[in-house]
């Protein structure tokens, strides 16, 4: 397959984890409204563990597939981070997102959980419930600019090169394989993800380095 077609692939790898990230975050969204709405215990403690099963084993692996397909997308094509303001407005909110999801949604989740299985009688708090909401809000206008892709281009400047044929490949291959390994593992590892993505950004940054004259 030439270029043109793994290029294709990443975009539509890139497109159907979103969904599944959109997804699933109204998935979490209805476990933890249940958690919140419900007076059986029993229930409860189902609901805000099957929210965190959730979480760990699907949320966050495709979170992390959508995240890496789309900077590899910015950062092996001509539209980069930053010349335009759709993609940066992208870029940014998915930092936020990842930020937020790791470092404070699971978290609290985990925390939701013990304290469930525990017999704490009070419900998932109401904020893991805004966040999962503000999270599939945030995918679904995120979706509406990579359609309508708004606002034109933030900066001007010489057209960025297209990687080579094997970035693409390594795009498509490397979350596939970090899914596999964190569904045998039990638990998110972006591992290769992260290790293709750098190269791609020292690949990028040494394409646009000036050439000496003389």
């Amino acid at each position: 397959m030439g270029k043109k077609t793994w290029r294709q692939l990443t975009v539509w790898l890139h497109v159907i984890t979103s969904v599944g990230w959109m997804g699933q975050a109204l998935a979490l969204f209805t476990f933890l409204v249940i958690s919140r709405t419900t007076d059986d215990g029993a229930i409860r403690v189902a609901a805000t563990s099957m929210a965190h099963e959730i979480d760990s084993l699907l949320l966050a692996p495709l979170a992390n597939a959508s995240a890496f397909t789309g900077f590899m997308l910015a950062a092996a094509t001509a539209w980069g981070f930053t010349r335009h303001w759709w993609v940066l407005a992208k870029f940014v909110i998915t930092l936020v997102q990842l930020y937020a999801g790791i470092f404070l949604l699971s978290g609290a989740l985990r925390d939701s959980v013990v304290a469930a299985r525990a017999g704490d009688p009070e419900p998932a708090p109401l904020a893991l419930a805004a966040g999962t909401a503000l999270m599939a809000s945030a995918l679904a206008f995120q979706a509406w600019l990579s359609v309508a892709k708004p606002w034109g281009k933030a900066r001007t400047g010489p057209k960025l090169p297209v990687a080579p044929t094997w970035v693409f490949v390594a795009a498509v291959a490397a979350p596939v394989a970090d899914i596999t390994v964190g569904l045998l593992l039990g638990y998110p590892l972006p591992a290769l993800s992260l290790i293709v993505l750098i190269v791609q950004l020292v690949r990028r940054r040494r394409e646009l380095r000036p050439v000496p004259v003389g």
